[in-house]
């Protein structure tokens, strides 16, 4: 791809955002962040020079816009494999596919994650509420604006660590840097660009829609893993009450002793009827997990990046 030579720190990063066309959104997000930084440092340190003059010589040493984001791409893929779990290689056999679910450690960390949510979900709520109500409530004051314009920035900041948290549990590639801001223009340009960006609102919608979205993860983890553990362990609690251990009724509270135990062979069925539970809330918080990664892509990442 043949660009001219950038003569703004602008046309630098709309360079660079169009060589990146195609990736991933979040790696667009960081390479734009370091580069208007990286940028900016350069020419703010050699003040008197002309822009276009101190582009063509960082140019030199940063990369012109091509190659920066070649590098950023062959980067990607290095870190991205080693950061990848063992691959697990995808069984053919139809038991191989039900059983498999447990040999894979994104079954896991997406269950916890949906053990989290409730935890993160109630805070995300909680700050967007108490953030959007006294922001509400300050306006007829003096610290209105300046509190609802720091809320917002907090917001923003708090989509970053959502994004480690996605990343790390749910293995979807998050923005790891701010979403960079072109103009050069003052503190009121950039705050009229915080306004006009979508993600500055959707970043909003996520953590109001954290509350709903963890109480049913956490509720389905939880029911999914005590219904399934419970039936997977009949055959323990009818022997340990047959010779006296425990009182079933007492230890299992309402649930009914005959549903549980019955004869000693039916707690067999039970087990075998648990272990398919369990099979099934692992694939479902696999699943869940793959939902919840683009519902964050969605809402967290910039929009037109892609």
């Amino acid at each position: 791809m043949n660009m001219s030579a950038p003569r703004s720190i602008d046309a630098y990063l709309e360079q660079l955002r169009q060589a990146l066309h195609g990736q991933d959104a979040a790696v667009i997000q960081d390479a734009l962040y370091d580069a208007e930084e990286y940028l900016r440092a350069e020419v703010a340190g050699q003040a008197g020079r002309p822009e276009a003059e101190v582009l063509e010589a960082i140019a030199s040493s940063y990369g012109a816009p091509e190659e920066v984001a070649q590098a950023y791409i062959d980067t990607e893929i290095k870190v991205q494999a080693a950061l990848a779990p063992p691959p697990v290689q995808k069984p053919k056999s139809l038991a191989g596919k039900l059983f498999g679910v447990f040999m894979d450690p994104r079954a896991y960390s997406s269950l916890f994650y949906l053990l989290l949510s409730m935890v993160t979900g109630i805070f995300y709520f909680t700050f967007a509420i108490t953030g959007l109500s006294l922001s509400a409530g300050f306006m007829i004051l003096i610290i209105g604006i300046p509190f609802f314009l720091l809320f917002l920035a907090t917001s923003r900041v708090l989509s970053l660590v959502e994004g480690r948290i996605i990343e790390s549990f749910l293995g979807v590639r998050m923005p790891r840097r701010p979403t960079y801001e072109t103009t050069e223009g003052g503190i009121i340009e950039r705050i009229k660009l915080m306004l006009k960006d979508a993600r500055t609102w959707t970043t909003l919608l996520y953590m109001l829609l954290m509350l709903p979205l963890g109480i049913f993860y956490f509720t389905f983890a939880i029911i999914g893993l005590v219904l399934s553990l419970t039936f997977i362990s009949a055959p323990i609690f009818y022997l340990l009450d047959y010779h006296g251990v425990i009182d079933v009724d007492v230890f299992l509270g309402n649930i009914p002793e005959m549903f549980l135990l019955g004869p000693g062979w039916a707690t067999l069925i039970y087990s075998a009827l648990g272990v398919f539970m369990l099979i099934a809330t692992m694939h479902a918080a696999r699943g869940l997990g793959t939902m919840q990664g683009r519902i964050a892509k969605t809402l967290l990442v910039e929009l037109g990046n892609d």
